[in-house]
C-alpha cells in the first residue's frame, strides 16, 4: 500500500499557545499580533473558541481602556481651555476697578525696567530685595536705606548683578528688612486702579500704576475710588 508523500518545504506547525501581553502595547499592535497569530496556527490543530474568544475580550477591553483615557485627555483639554477662558473674561472686567493685591514676583518687559512695591510697618534700616530666576537662583539685589512706615516702590532696571540685562520673564522677589540686630519681612503689596490686562504664556497680568502683577494675586475688588484701605479700617 503506498504510502503519503509529505509536501516538500513546508514547515512544521507549532503548538504552542501564544501568550498576549496589554502592558506595553497599543490596540493596533495587539490586534496584529491576533491577526498573525491566527494566520500562522496550525490548520489540524486550530485554535479553540474558548482561546479565541479570550483573546477578542482581551483586545475589546484594551480598546475601551484607550477610548477611555483618549476621553479623558481631551476633557481635561476642554476643561482647561474652558478655565482659562473665563480668567481671561474675569481679568478684562477688572479694568477700571480699584484693586488690592499681595504678590511674590514681578514681569520683566523689554527696554524696561519693574517696579516692586511694598509696605512696612515699622523703621528699616535697610531693605534688600532679592531677585530670583525660574531656577530660584538669585540674579540680582536690589537695596534701599532709612525706609520709614507707609507704602513705597523701588525700581528694578532689570540687570544681573554683574551689570548684564537679563532676559524678559516672572522673577520672584524676596524682601528682607534689618533694623539694627533684628529684622523682618515687608509685604509685597499695591492698591490701585487697573490700566489694563496683557496676555503672557496664556495667563492674564493686569497693570496697577505700572506693576505688572498675576492676575490670581489680587486679593479684593471694588469701583473706581471706593476700595477701603486697611489703615482706615477698626
Amino acid at each position: 500500500m503506498p504510502g503519503i508523500t509529505p509536501v516538500q518545504g513546508t514547515a512544521p506547525f507549532e503548538t504552542e499557545t501564544t501568550s498576549f501581553s496589554t502592558n506595553n502595547l497599543g490596540k493596533d499592535e495587539f490586534l496584529q499580533l491576533l491577526i498573525t497569530k491566527l494566520t500562522n496556527q496550525d490548520p489540524l490543530e486550530p485554535t479553540n473558541d474558548e482561546q479565541f474568544i479570550a483573546d477578542l475580550a482581551q483586545f475589546s477591553s484594551l480598546e475601551q481602556m484607550n477610548n477611555i483615557a483618549n476621553a479623558i485627555n481631551e476633557g481635561n483639554e476642554w476643561n482647561y481651555m474652558q478655565s482659562s477662558s473665563m480668567h481671561n473674561l474675569m481679568a478684562a472686567n477688572l479694568i477700571g476697578k480699584d484693586v488690592m493685591a499681595s504678590y511674590e514676583s514681578v514681569y520683566l518687559d523689554t527696554g524696561k525696567s519693574a517696579t516692586i512695591r511694598f509696605a512696612n510697618n515699622q523703621f528699616a534700616e535697610e531693605i534688600q530685595f532679592k531677585i530670583k530666576d525660574g531656577d530660584g537662583n538669585v540674579v540680582a539685589t536690589v537695596r534701599e536705606d532709612h525706609v520709614q512706615i507707609g507704602t513705597h516702590s523701588i525700581q528694578w532696571d532689570g540687570n544681573d548683578s554683574r551689570g548684564n540685562r537679563l532676559p524678559n520673564g516672572t522673577y520672584t522677589v524676596e524682601a528682607v528688612a534689618y533694623n539694627g540686630e533684628s529684622q523682618f519681612t515687608p509685604q509685597l503689596s499695591l492698591k490701585g486702579t487697573v490700566e489694563s490686562v496683557v496676555y503672557r504664556e496664556g495667563s492674564p497680568f493686569l497693570t496697577i500704576d505700572g506693576v505688572e502683577i498675576r492676575f490670581g494675586d489680587v486679593r479684593s475688588v471694588a469701583p473706581a475710588t471706593e476700595q477701603a484701605d486697611p489703615e482706615d479700617e477698626g
